[in-house]
């Protein structure tokens, strides 16, 4: 098992990154935000998920080691592979799947391309009882968000896409409205 991956990112590919550990470049699937937050050039540690299977060898990579471990059991889920686990984490937070599955909302998972109502259900019953409350912090969008998700929403982007861009604006970010919706438009232009 390949625990984590530390290097240099050589290029962005559609769906992850390439990056040059050792010598080798290796090809790290990743979520969109990771995506967004790195250029080549940067020194990158990602905590990663090796698929094996008869055909593929394949690398998933993570900020951090819960976003992986969340990736996992989106994987036991049964009709739900890696392609699907990572899009569902590149459309919703660690934390928005928490809040999904504690308060027994299938539908969050339903919008995610890819994911049926059926398959949303499956998510849900299999997270239960693996996701504890505990501890978990239930972050509220703040005024600004709600402005710039209105926005988005008018600019016809999906209310799906718009929560995906607020998520993807790093912590420290701008709090200004404008300057939180130039850079949540910046999201859909990498």
């Amino acid at each position: 098992m390949i625990a984590f991956v530390e290097g240099e990112v050589l290029a962005m590919v559609e769906s992850g990154l390439v990056v040059r550990v050792g010598g080798v470049g290796l090809q790290v699937s990743a979520p969109a935000q990771l995506r967004a937050s790195v250029r080549p050039g940067e020194t990158v540690r990602l905590h990663t998920h090796l698929v094996v299977r008869e055909d593929l060898l394949a690398l998933y990579g993570f900020e951090t080691d819960t976003e992986r471990d969340f990736f996992v059991l989106l994987l036991g889920v049964n009709g739900i592979g890696p392609r699907t686990a990572l899009s569902i984490l590149s459309i919703l937070s660690v934390d928005a799947v928490k809040r999904a599955v504690l308060s027994e909302q299938a539908e969050v998972f339903s919008r995610v391309p890819g994911v049926g109502k059926r398959n949303a259900q499956k998510i849900l019953l299999h997270l239960q009882g693996k996701i504890k409350g505990d501890g978990m912090e239930m972050v509220g969008i703040g005024s600004e968000d709600e402005a710039v998700l209105e926005a988005l929403t008018g600019l016809g982007y999906s209310v799906v896409e718009a929560q995906a861009a607020i998520q993807a604006i790093p912590k420290n970010g701008p709090t200004d409205v404008e300057e939180r919706l130039r850079a949540a438009l910046q999201y859909f232009s990498v």
